[in-house]
């Protein structure tokens, strides 16, 4: 991770207080090595005292997931380090709603912007815009997939490999053969990672069929509909791979009122505390954990990199983890 400190020149922190007063020239558009602009400098824990502070905006897919709000937790209290004033908004998965939070981080000037994309399409324009108004912007977890929209720096989980890990418990759970289903949530760069990943493992396995791939849309009671819908028409079926957690809870709630528990194993992914406990409770077969706290924190690092002239990396990934019985009952966390 890159170093939580670095020091700022009394230049760069006379130039921040005047691009944050709203009284300074127009900001330059990002350049394409990814070093901050002259006139975009912020200032640090660093920084001489009465300095005036780098502002980040944040916009985050939804707060009802706390994948999420533990990012923004970590955002914050990274943030807090800096010296960096944060605004914490959640997207609630609707990309025009998150479009109108990034117009008002325009409005405020914001230093930076970070971005978990509530459509990973549908941001590209957005994210134009706050290239226009030259403030960088960065993303956390999701990605966007504009060719033409600029973003420094990307940091998530490895969602490949994850997609990989769910396989291979899908595999463990049903014995190597069966039928499996995916409750996915297409909209969404991660989960395309994820999934695809899924995909390409499960169809080296010759004894095993991938039968639906409906979408649940990450939330607990439209996958709870979703899953419902596929144990009707798969009587047979082994398993449900889920791509986040609400998502897995929805289908293991489906799967116990179709009195079908034991039969049909779930795959979570996210390594929420609810899932963790459906894990140790014999519910869930694995969880695919992810850390929204490191991802939050190296977020805001890139942000401190880029202001201080470093080169941001194009992408960061962080490795997953496969959680399953044996680590939930030794999990100090859980009932």
């Amino acid at each position: 991770m890159r170093s939580l400190k670095f020091a700022v020149c009394n230049s760069l922190a006379i130039a921040a207080a005047i691009a944050l007063a709203g009284c300074g020239p127009k900001a330059e558009e990002p350049n394409s090595a990814g070093s901050a602009p002259a006139s975009s400098g912020a200032a640090t824990a660093a920084a001489p005292a009465g300095a005036a502070k780098a502002t980040v905006g944040v916009s985050l897919l939804t707060n009802t997931n706390p994948f999420f709000t533990d990012m923004g937790d970590a955002m914050k209290a990274e943030a807090k380090k800096h010296n960096y004033d944060l605004i914490l908004e959640f997207g609630d998965m609707d990309a025009a709603k998150q479009r109108d939070q990034v117009k008002d981080f325009i409005v405020k000037k914001v230093s930076a912007i970070i971005l978990s994309p509530c459509d990973s399409k549908a941001v590209g324009t957005t994210i134009q815009e706050a290239n226009k108004a030259g403030i960088p912007v960065f993303t956390a977890d999701i990605a966007s997939l504009d060719p033409v929209a600029k973003v420094e720096s990307h940091t998530a989980t490895d969602n490949y490999a994850g997609g990989k890990l769910a396989a291979q418990a899908i595999v463990e759970a049903i014995g190597g053969k069966g039928k499996v289903a995916i409750i996915d949530h297409p909209e969404v760069e991660s989960v395309i990672q994820r999934t695809k990943g899924f995909k390409e493992l499960i169809g080296a396995n010759k004894d095993i069929t991938i039968v639906a791939d409906l979408p649940g849309h990450g939330e607990r009671d439209t996958s709870f509909k979703t899953a419902q819908d596929i144990l009707e028409k798969y009587p047979d079926l082994n398993a449900f791979f889920c791509i986040n957690d609400p998502t897995a809870l929805g289908a293991v709630a489906a799967i116990e009122k179709a009195n079908r528990s034991g039969k049909v194993k779930v795959i979570g992914f996210d390594g929420m505390l609810e899932a963790k406990q459906a894990v140790k409770d014999g519910k869930i077969f694995a969880d695919i954990i992810q850390f929204p706290d490191k991802i939050g924190a190296q977020t805001i690092d890139e942000i401190a990199g880029y202001m201080a002239g470093e080169k941001s990396p194009p992408q960061t990934l962080i490795a997953a983890q496969i959680y399953k019985k044996s680590d939930a009952d030794k999990d100090p966390k859980l009932k």
